[in-house]
């Protein structure tokens, strides 16, 4: 089981940013050590899952590589792709027994079809989603199974109205505030499946507020791992200032006896290649 980028290598030329369309450069020490916590929460969807002895099965977005050998103890021959190269190399380094490469959810490749693909927390990160679901569809068996969790629709939406806020405050013109994520309706979403060749069957959308014990700077440290895009138009000197104003705003509604909670919606599904 090979991962190839667009070009026909295994994608190490890819930088260490994140997926296409955002600037969001990854620490994958940092990642680990504070933001653990969405690894733990997607063992739901490794349960879903539901791995077997012997199944050839690709972790898309795998990250720090945790989840990768969750699924590798079931006896599954498992490999882990990301885009990131920080997160490749300490999944390499944690787990010197998997395989893991560098290479795109949007343009990558396998030199032979598996029985599974998993996902958790990245599709969302991908613009073109109907580029990834086309990867994802070819890189199946027929019958194969893709099995996934993402951001959904409403997703840390307390987070994203106080950064507009802080922004537009900052006189950053709206057409410079990003948006680097895509969260979707299960309407919305069970439809790109059905376009791309897939049967949805199981879909979720729920609410899982997710803690940030280990975010001292509550909303501002989530900020400064996940949402670089956002720092960008703000000078360097300005941007404590924005990160604070940040806090101030999601404060009042994310911080529950002292200790914060970021306000997730996760979209959790089946789809099978028809």
């Amino acid at each position: 089981m090979v991962a190839h980028g667009a070009d026909g290598d295994s994608g190490e030329t890819n930088t260490a940013a994140g997926p296409a369309g955002s600037r969001n450069a990854w620490d994958s020490t940092r990642y680990d050590e504070s933001f653990g916590i969405i690894t733990r929460l997607g063992s739901g969807v490794v349960d879903l899952l539901a791995a077997r002895p012997g199944e050839r099965i690709l972790d898309l977005g795998c990250g720090t590589g945790h989840l990768t050998a969750q699924i590798a103890q079931a006896g599954a021959e498992v490999m882990g792709i990301d885009a990131a190269e920080p997160m490749i190399a300490r999944a390499r380094e944690a787990y010197p027994a998997l395989r893991f490469e560098v290479a795109r959810g949007e343009d990558f490749t396998l030199d032979a079809p598996v029985d599974a693909v998993f996902s958790s927390a990245v599709l969302h990160w991908i613009p073109s989603q109907d580029a990834v679901l086309g990867c994802v569809a070819r890189a199946l068996v027929p019958g194969g199974r893709f099995v996934a969790e993402m951001g959904g629709k409403g997703n840390v939406r307390t987070l994203l109205d106080a950064l507009d806020q802080a922004l537009t405050e900052e006189g950053v013109p709206p057409e410079q505030i990003p948006h680097p994520w895509c969260f979707f309706s299960i309407p919305e979403y069970a439809a790109m499946l059905e376009r791309a060749g897939f049967e949805v069957t199981f879909m979720q959308l729920f609410d899982r507020p997710t803690p940030l014990d280990d975010c001292p700077d509550g909303a501002a440290d989530w900020v400064r791992m996940f949402g670089d895009d956002f720092l960008a138009p703000v000078p360097p000197e300005r941007q404590a200032h924005v990160l604070a104003r940040v806090n101030a705003l999601t404060a009042p509604v994310l911080v529950h006896d002292g200790r914060w909670i970021a306000d997730y919606r996760r979209l959790r599904f089946v789809a099978i290649k028809r």
